[in-house]
């Protein structure tokens, strides 16, 4: 039976997997009862943590979202991922976020044990950056665009096609598409009545 710091870092860890656990999957889990996963649930209640329960057969618990960001529990292949991510963000096609990113990865590497910061050293070792010659995209764009393609609605902007001529596009937004070093919005432009694939 794991001691209760450990196991309350465990029942952390799998309710931060954004699914429904039932008491009893918990339990099972976790080697101990119903009952102390009830508790330890109120526990991490007292410590912050918004654990949402509902009762009944289709019931069970689940971490909501908080006022503070709780600490994450990664596994060995998730926290390489990260580190990964971080550092490819901090190369910067979104602007604005390389300084942050590499803050984040400081932070991480720091925590790392030595067998994950090996694995990710290694692999910065190893690879070579292209550079850019696209410009960096705002998020703020980048999350209005999203927003508009989640809600289907409709999208205007200016536009300067290869030969240089300007004009504004109505388009209905499907997609962003990141290919690594490039954003491309894929939307139907209704004026055209057309396919269009355009950066941000």
């Amino acid at each position: 039976m794991l001691e209760t710091s450990a196991r309350l870092l465990r029942l952390l860890s799998l309710l931060q997997t954004h699914r429904d656990w039932t008491g009893a999957e918990l339990a099972d889990r976790l080697g101990i009862t119903t009952r102390t996963v009830r508790r330890d649930v109120e526990k991490l209640r007292t410590l912050g943590y918004p654990v949402h329960a509902a009762p009944g057969v289709a019931g069970g618990y689940r971490l909501g979202a908080g006022a503070a960001l709780p600490p994450l529990l990664l596994d060995d292949d998730e926290a390489v991922a990260v580190a990964v991510g971080l550092r490819t963000a901090a190369g910067g096609t979104v602007a604005g976020i390389e300084e942050s990113s590499v803050r984040a990865l400081a932070k991480l590497e720091q925590v790392l044990p030595s067998r994950l910061r090996h694995r990710v050293t290694t692999l910065h070792a190893v690879t070579v950056a292209v550079p850019d010659s696209g410009a960096a995209v705002a998020p703020d764009v980048l999350t209005a665009i999203a927003a508009a393609c989640r809600a289907h609605e409709r999208l205007r902007f200016d536009y300067r096609d290869h030969a240089g001529q300007p004009s504004v596009r109505d388009v209905e937004p499907h997609r962003l598409v990141h290919t690594g070093r490039r954003w491309y919005l894929v939307a139907w432009d209704t004026d055209r009545g057309r396919r269009v694939q355009r950066e941000p």
